[in-house]
């Protein structure tokens, strides 16, 4: 088995399926600003961008499907935990991430109170109506087209989460909401940052600072995680609160935000798992 591609097919399966990208006959493509870029696990395909865009579509690559995530030490570190079946269960798996921040934003707030798949529908729906398409991939579309749909962006079927994806969009082009601060600051002082914007709760600022720039956090309120930890621990979900999340995943230090993505995974296996019986 060749590990790196077995990696990013692993991957892949994990990301949110907004239109953008595709993953075929071994390769992952997808529609950046730059351009269309692809990787199958170890070449990169960038063939048709410029010299100084391939550069910049190699790392964002590289950063999208978390290559250089040192698994082995992860492992290692859960090796001997309640949590080392999922070594075997994922191996390769690493958590993919936003290619921009602003993506990261509006597909952080797009899942907020939804399952994963009805947000993912949303979201492409979002993409498809906003978006620029090329060789049948559309590129995430930028704040101002966002902002140019005004009242159509209900027909992407987002809810309330639509009115916080406008106000949140028309922040973000005013620059009084700064992703760029967020980004330098500690985790702490990001979530408390990010959650003085109406939109975004911890959960939200959680979820996005590790998905748009891999900080060490993550929603320990979601859902997905309390039931992951509940079907590992022998436990309800209604018995695990957030505050047990943490007592369980924080001592994992550095490896915590990649341990409570592994659990969510897992949910998402069990739950997929319970539909088709």
């Amino acid at each position: 088995m060749d590990f790196a591609r077995e990696s990013l097919k692993k991957t892949t399966h994990e990301m949110i399926k907004n239109g953008t990208w595709e993953y075929r006959e071994g390769v992952f493509t997808i529609h950046l600003p730059e351009g269309i870029a692809g990787f199958d696990g170890n070449d990169y395909y960038l063939d048709d961008l410029s010299d100084k865009a391939k550069k910049k579509a190699k790392k964002t690559l590289n950063f999208i499907l978390g290559l250089e995530i040192d698994l082995d030490s992860f492992y290692s570190e859960i090796s001997d935990s309640k949590f080392s079946f999922l070594i075997e269960e994922f191996w390769g798996l690493r958590p993919p991430a936003s290619p921009t921040p602003y993506q990261a934003l509006v597909e952080t707030v797009a899942q907020q109170q939804v399952s994963f798949e009805f947000a993912m529908k949303t979201i492409e729906n979002l993409v498809r109506m906003a978006g620029k398409k090329s060789r049948g991939l559309y590129r995430f579309p930028e704040v101002e087209e966002i902002l140019m749909l005004g009242d159509r962006i209900k027909e992407a079927k987002l809810g309330y989460r639509a009115r916080y994806i406008l106000e949140l969009s028309d922040k973000v082009y005013r620059g009084e909401l700064d992703l760029k601060y967020a980004e330098k600051a500690g985790e702490e002082e990001g979530i408390r940052y990010l959650t003085k914007f109406r939109g975004i709760g911890r959960w939200s600022a959680e979820l996005f600072l590790t998905y748009a720039f891999r900080k060490n956090t993550y929603p320990a309120g979601d859902l997905g995680i309390r039931r992951g930890i509940a079907a590992i621990f022998g436990k309800r979900a209604k018995e695990v609160k957030e505050k047990d999340v943490r007592e369980i995943i924080d001592p994992f230090g550095k490896w915590k935000s990649l341990l409570a993505f592994y659990v969510i995974c897992y949910d998402r296996k069990l739950q997929s798992s319970l539909k088709k019986k």
